[in-house]
C-alpha cells in the first residue's frame, strides 16, 4: 500500500511537472516532445534508484536519483505557491488583452497596387516579422524560470548543509528526581547517521572525532546507524572503534536496522567487536561520583513484525523507582509507554528534524516531538535532528547534530 502511494505521488508530481514546465511553456513541436522524453526520463530515473537501493543494486543511481528527488520536491512546492499569483496574473492579462482588442482601431482598406508593382519611387512593402511571444506563454516560462532558480538554490543549499559538519546543541535537562551527585553527567547524543551509498568512512570519522572533542561521560548513538549490510558497510563504521567517553558508548536499533539484508543482528555483532553496546531491551547501571543512574534501551517499534519489538517491561522493570532513568529509544513516539514505566527523560531521534522544509509539518502528524527538548505526558524527551541524511543529500531547515546533553539536579537540590 505505502509503495503504491509512494508511486502515485511520483507519477502525480511529473504530471504537474510536465504541466508547468514544458506544457505552458512550449508549443507543440520538437521542443516540448524532447522534453517530455527527459522529463519521463527523469520519471524513471527516480524508480530505478529506490528500486535500487532496496535491492542492492544500482547505487551509482544514488547521486542523481536524490538530487532530482529533491529537485523535483522544490520545484513541486515552489510552483504550487506561484499557483495563486500566476492565477492573478493570468487574470490581469486576460482583461488586458480583451480591452486592447476593444481600443484597436479598424484594420485600413487594402489599397490597389499596379500588376507592375508600385509605381517609380514607391516604397516597397515592409518584410514579415515574427509574431511576438504571446503573454500566457511569458507568462508560463516566467513562472519556469523563477521556480527552477528557487529550487536549485535550495537544493544546492540543502546539500552543503547535509555534507557540511554537524552542528553542536549544548542542551541542559534538569531531573526532579536526579541525585544531586550526577549532576553534570553528560551524554553526547548522535543519531540516523544512515551509513549508505552516498557517505563514506570520512562521514564517520569526522562524528567520532567530533565527539571525542566534546569529552562526554556516555555515548549513545540511537538508532538508524546504517542502511546496508555489514559486508557493504562494514569499513565505513570501523572509525566507532576510536569512540571516547568515561562509562561507554550505547546503541539501539532503529527502524532502518531492520530494513537490512540480514537484519539487525549482524550489526549488533558487529558493534559489540567494536566496543559499541546494545541495549537490547536492557538496562545499565551507571555509577558517578558515588550515586546511580539507570541507562535504558528499547528496540525500535519496527521489530515488532519480526518478534524483535521493543519490551518496555524487559527494561524497565524490577528497578529501583527512587533512581532516575534515561532511556534510549529511536523513535519519539515510544514515550507513550515509556511514561507508563516512570522514565525521566527519552533520548531519540528517527525524525531528522524534518530534514527537507516544509516537510517537519508532516512530521509532525505522526511524532510527539519533531527536534529539541520537550515534556510529553510527564516525560521529557530529546529529539536530535541526527548528524546523517536519508534518501537525497540535502537538508533544509534542520542541518545535521550532535548532541552534548548535561544532566542536572533540581534546584533545591543543587
Amino acid at each position: 500500500m505505502v509503495v503504491l502511494l509512494f508511486v502515485l505521488a511520483v507519477l502525480a508530481a511529473h504530471y504537474y511537472l510536465w504541466r508547468r514546465l514544458v506544457r505552458s511553456t512550449t508549443g507543440p513541436g520538437r521542443l516540448r516532445t524532447a522534453l517530455t522524453c527527459v522529463l519521463v526520463g527523469l520519471l524513471l530515473l527516480v524508480v530505478a534508484t529506490f528500486l535500487g537501493m532496496r535491492l542492492g543494486w544500482g547505487e551509482w543511481l544514488a547521486w542523481p536519483g536524490y538530487l532530482w528527488v529533491a529537485l523535483m520536491f522544490y520545484l513541486v512546492v515552489i510552483l504550487a505557491v506561484l499557483e495563486v499569483p500566476r492565477a492573478v496574473a493570468s487574470a490581469l492579462l486576460s482583461r488586458s488583452e480583451r480591452a486592447s482588442r476593444r481600443r484597436a482601431a479598424p484594420e485600413p482598406r487594402p489599397v490597389a497596387v499596379p500588376v507592375g508593382g508600385p509605381p517609380a519611387g514607391g516604397e516597397e512593402p515592409a518584410a514579415s516579422v515574427p509574431a511576438p511571444m504571446s503573454r500566457r506563454l511569458f507568462l508560463g516560462r516566467t513562472t519556469a524560470a523563477v521556480a527552477g532558480a528557487g529550487a536549485l538554490g535550495t537544493v544546492g543549499y540543502g546539500v552543503s548543509s547535509a555534507l557540511g559538519d554537524p552542528v553542536i546543541e549544548r542542551v541542559a535537562v534538569r531531573l526532579p528526581r536526579l541525585d544531586a551527585r550526577l549532576g553534570g553527567l553528560r551524554f553526547a547524543v548522535v543519531s540516523d547517521i544512515h551509513l549508505g551509498p552516498l557517505t563514506g568512512r570520512g562521514h564517520t570519522e569526522r562524528i567520532v572525532r567530533m565527539i571525542n572533542g566534546l569529552e562526554a561521560d556516555v555515548v549513545a548513538i540511537v538508532g538508524d546507524l546504517v542502511d546496508g549490510s555489514v559486508a557493504r558497510l562494514g569499513a565505513l563504521a570501523r572509525p566507532l572503534k576510536n569512540l571516547e567517553s568515561r562509562y561507554g558508548a550505547y546503541f539501539v536499533t532503529g527502524n532502518h536496522e531492520y530494513y537490512t539484508q540480514n537484519g539487525p543482528g549482524e550489526w549488533i555483532e558487529e558493534l559489540g567487536e567494536l566496543g559499541v553496546r546494545s541495549l537490547r531491551n536492557e538496562r545499565v547501571e551507571i555509577r558517578h561520583g558515588g550515586a546511580v543512574l539507570d541507562l535504558a534501551g528499547v528496540n525500535d517499534v519496527n521489530g515488532a513484525t519480526t518478534g524483535d519489538g521493543p519490551d518496555f517491561a524487559k527494561a524497565l522493570g524490577g528497578r529501583d523507582r527512587s533512581r532516575s532513568t534515561v532511556l534510549l529509544a529511536h523513535q519519539p513516539v515510544q514515550v507513550e509507554q515509556a511514561a507508563a514505566h516512570g522514565v525521566d527523560l527519552q533520548l531519540s531521534g528517527h525524525t531528522h528534524g524534518g530534514q527537507i522544509a516544509p516537510f517537519n509539518l508532516v512530521v509532525g502528524l505522526q511524532q510527539p516531538v519533531v527536534s529539541g527538548l520537550a515534556t510529553v505526558e510527564g516525560v521529557q524527551v530529546y529529539v536530535t535532528r541526527g548528524a546523517g541524511f536519508w534518501g537525497p543529500p540535502v537538508r533544509v531547515g534542520a542541518p545535521p547534530e550532535i548532541t552534548l546533553l548535561e544532566l542536572r539536579a533540581p534546584a533545591s537540590a543543587g
